[in-house]
């Protein structure tokens, strides 16, 4: 069910909760299927009896009206992906953060200054991982990375059997010797891996073009933050197949904050708003 604090203007609302205020917000009746989802923001008193948005919502429907950027964050940790994300408006900027297993997610406003910061909050950005890898690269491809992780969906509980068998598995599906041991301690080490995706509506030759940046990262404890140079980012539907070269590259949580910022589009680069 959703729910609200007007003491710091937080929402929790299920993506389907998102999708009627936007359609009232337009002046358009949501869809048949949405009523009963109508009816529980009425019940909380968010929207009227005539469809009227509460005051409590004003901030969020400017974000969702006219979208400057949009930023999604899938975070994929043991208890699978969760999704997080970013509405930037003209004026306003709408964070919101999802829970494992929960539909809705929260959604508060924040200050226009504070995007790179609250992004790499929610990717759980720290210092602290000084261990020095054997290699700084590793190389192997997406149907080497899936053997491994298929070990790892059946563990045996024991570390040292457990890396025997992913590097075993790493082998049997190609890697070289020189790789499969780094790549190993890397996927025995890995706590999440998340990807940060940043749309908006750009200019190419002229035209209005939707753009995007991406960047992907594992993030495996003491073993550091290793960013995914191969695929590259951003992955189109059926880009990736088991041949697909796998390459991470070591970075630090400093060089990680740059590439996040790196991220968000100059304003010359926004295309003309209508």
């Amino acid at each position: 069910m959703p729910s609200y604090d007007s003491s710091r203007s937080r929402l929790r609302l299920a993506d389907r909760h998102v999708r009627v205020i936007a359609r009232l917000a337009a002046g358009e009746t949501p869809d048949a299927e949405l009523f009963p989802t109508l009816g529980e923001l009425q019940e909380l008193g968010l929207v009227g009896e005539e469809g009227q948005l509460s005051p409590l919502l004003r901030e969020l429907v400017e974000a969702l009206e006219a979208p400057v950027l949009t930023i999604g964050v899938e975070i994929t940790g043991e208890a699978g992906p969760v999704h997080h994300g970013v509405v930037v408006g003209p004026n306003t900027v709408v964070v919101h953060e999802g829970w494992p297993g929960e539909e809705e997610s929260e959604y508060i406003p924040v200050e226009p200054s504070t995007l790179v910061f609250e992004l790499a909050r929610m990717v759980h950005l720290r210092r602290g991982a000084d261990e020095q890898p054997t290699a700084p690269r590793v190389v192997s491809t997406m149907k080497a990375l899936d053997a491994a992780f298929g070990v790892l969906a059946a563990p045996s509980g024991e570390l040292d059997e457990d890396r025997g068998a992913v590097h075993k598995a790493l082998t049997g599906a190609g890697t070289s010797g020189e790789m499969a041991g780094p790549l190993t301690e890397l996927v025995l080490a890995l706590n999440a891996y998340w990807r940060v995706t940043v749309a908006w509506d750009g200019e190419h030759d002229g035209a209005h073009a939707p753009m995007l940046r991406s960047l992907a990262v594992w993030d495996c404890g003491s073993r550091g933050y290793w960013v995914r140079e191969q695929p590259e980012e951003p992955i189109l539907p059926g880009q990736v197949t088991p041949e697909s070269p796998l390459e991470l590259v070591r970075s630090d949580a400093g060089e990680i904050w740059r590439k996040l910022t790196g991220l968000i589009p100059e304003k010359g680069e926004l295309g003309p708003r209508p």
